[in-house]
């Protein structure tokens, strides 16, 4: 019964995640107007508001103007109660694990916007930062969050100083120094770097369906999506991970 409320928890949070999602990148407010159809404007009932269900039950269109849904709003809300129940099955329940489990909701919301937007807001940037390096069970574990959130800032920093200035352009963004402190924080030095790697893993195929792609904007494939999803399996499988690590430098 436990892990039912949480997952259903997930996917309310997960609703209000979809406004977040469309509308801060419009620079709109969160809070107002109320839920609405974004084609007829009208205004959304409360069992229009239902994670997942409502969607199903609507068929995926507007019950006021019959215009279609996003798909996205149901993926969202599923992969939401989905990340908050692994979350939460992983660490136990506890208030450091909400927050963890926020932080990483936060990542999926930030993915699905540089995917559509190429952009990374600040606001949800910093936040998942905050509450990456608070979400500590012990006052050790937070100092350690803080440091390790620091040398991956700063590590970041320096690369992207010297990749820079090599490459002539600008390598990486704020908001790439931002993520691998988050992930710092919640994976700890070894765990990140293996987390690093396997999001560069993951993004070659994308990269390479595109290498023939002479668009320019195109070429540039949004990477935030793969570390945050490489940050969420080295976090559920950390300690194969690390025993891998182990194995392999002793």
């Amino acid at each position: 019964m436990e892990l039912l409320f949480i997952f259903i928890l997930g996917t309310l949070i997960g609703s209000f995640l979809n406004v977040v999602i469309i509308r801060i990148p419009k620079e709109e407010s969160i809070v107002f107007p109320a839920s609405h159809c974004v084609t007829c404007k009208a205004k959304l009932k409360p069992w229009h508001n239902i994670p997942i269900f409502s969607w199903l039950f609507l068929r995926g269109k507007c019950s006021f103007c019959g215009s279609p849904i996003s798909k996205q709003y149901p993926i969202i809300e599923l992969l939401s109660g989905i990340i908050f129940l692994l979350v939460f099955m992983k660490l136990g329940i506890a208030i450091p694990t909400f927050g963890i489990a926020i932080v990483f909701l936060l990542l999926l919301a930030l993915s699905v916007i540089d995917f559509y937007y190429k952009m990374v807001p600040d606001s949800l940037n910093l936040l998942a930062l905050t509450l990456a390096i608070v979400s500590a069970f012990s006052i050790p574990m937070f100092v350690q969050h803080g440091i390790n959130a620091l040398l991956f800032a700063g590590g970041f920093t320096l690369l992207r100083f010297y990749l820079s200035y090599i490459i002539k352009k600008e390598a990486m963004g704020e908001a790439d120094i931002m993520i691998a402190a988050t992930m710092g924080a919640i994976l700890g030095v070894k765990l990140t770097l293996a987390a690093i790697f396997i999001s560069a893993l993951l993004a070659l195929p994308a990269m390479v369906l595109l290498k023939d792609d002479e668009d320019e904007e195109s070429l540039q494939v949004p990477f935030i999506p793969f570390l945050a999803m490489a940050t969420f399996i080295v976090f559920i499988f950390d300690m194969q991970v690390m025993s891998y690590l182990d194995s392999l430098y002793g």
